[in-house]
């Protein structure tokens, strides 16, 4: 089973970036780095540094060194019960002095050749994982290999940021990143537990279809009974009467299309039923039209009304032959 791991730039996103961190002496763990990890772990993440270390190539500090570097970054997390699964690192630059790692190398972000290793080496899902980094590149290498990607940023700006590097999500601080991310573990829980079945769909439908019904010959029967006993009654307030019933269909119409858009599969059968469904709140203005105009026409309203029931149950139909497949 392939795993889910959050990549982590290391300066400037875990540890204070004094430029060419050269020594373990200067490592100095961000507020609310070490917290932020243990709470990634606990959400099933496996945590993976992807650090640019160019100074190698610069002569500015040795593998050796880098790798004590690391080795007092874990005694620092783990002084604070924060581990890391693993650090990756590129030594390489094209402009190095040093002639070993004078090259290009896929590994140097912006490039993703370090989240991609990671994923071979550990059996990562790059779809279902994330990238968090104070830089264009870090995004840009998230992105590269199908990552959702998080900016921390204390600017909170993407305005000018080409889309090849825009974040999914800005942060401030670790903090908030990992709030990010429970938010979204919290809106897909969400989504999975939303009841999904045929039938409850169905009856879901046909409640709304009922007491949008329901709505009209209320006020149809209000309406009759108002015109009896006030004729002059001023326009304005069965136009503002006509509002209120419009908007409630609408906000009826517009729940109807938030279950659909996240219960339903797509499928020709609930296409034609969908458009069929489009067309019966159609008719119920009609009806309301008829009804409220200058001159009532109580025929055409019952024949549209009658239009509405037919689409709405050829509309039923076709969701219970959808679901019977």
């Amino acid at each position: 089973m392939a795993n889910t791991a959050i990549f982590l730039d290391r300066d400037g996103t875990l540890i204070n970036d004094p430029g060419y961190l050269n020594h373990p002496d200067q490592v100095q763990l961000l507020e609310g780095a070490a917290e932020a990890l243990r709470e990634l772990r606990g959400l099933g993440y496996k945590t993976v540094v992807v650090s640019n270390q160019s100074g190698v190539a610069r002569g500015i500090v040795t593998e050796e060194m880098l790798g004590k570097i690391h080795e007092r970054l874990r005694e620092l997390l783990a002084a604070k019960g924060a581990t890391l699964d693993k650090v990756y690192y590129c030594p390489y630059h094209p402009d190095g002095v040093v002639e070993q790692y004078r090259k290009d190398s896929d590994l140097r972000k912006p490039k993703p050749g370090m989240l991609l290793a990671a994923a071979r080496d550990m059996e990562i899902d790059l779809a279902k994982s994330w990238m968090i980094g104070d830089a264009e590149r870090d995004i840009e290498a998230g992105r590269s290999a199908g990552c959702r990607t998080i900016l921390v940023s204390a600017a909170r700006s993407e305005y000018g940021i080409p889309d090849k590097c825009r974040p999914d999500y800005v942060a401030v601080n670790m903090r908030e990143a990992v709030n990010i991310i429970k938010k979204y573990h919290r809106s897909v829980q969400e989504i999975r537990t939303m009841p999904a079945s045929p039938t409850s769909h169905e009856e879901t439908l046909a409640a709304r279809s009922a007491e949008i019904l329901s709505m009209v010959e209320e006020y149809a029967a209000k309406d009759a009974d108002k015109q009896q006993s006030q004729a002059s009654q001023s326009a304005t307030v069965s136009n503002a009467k006509t509002e209120q019933l419009l908007a409630g269909i609408l906000e009826q119409l517009r729940s109807m299309r938030k279950t659909e858009m996240f219960t339903t599969e797509f499928s020709l059968l609930r296409l034609v039923a969908g458009v069929l469904q489009v067309f019966v709140p159609f008719c119920l203005l009609v009806a309301v039209w008829f009804l409220m105009g200058t001159s009532r026409q109580d025929n055409n309203a019952f024949l549209a009304l009658g239009f509405g029931v037919v689409l709405q149950m050829m509309a039923m139909t076709f969701y219970m032959m959808h679901g019977r497949r």
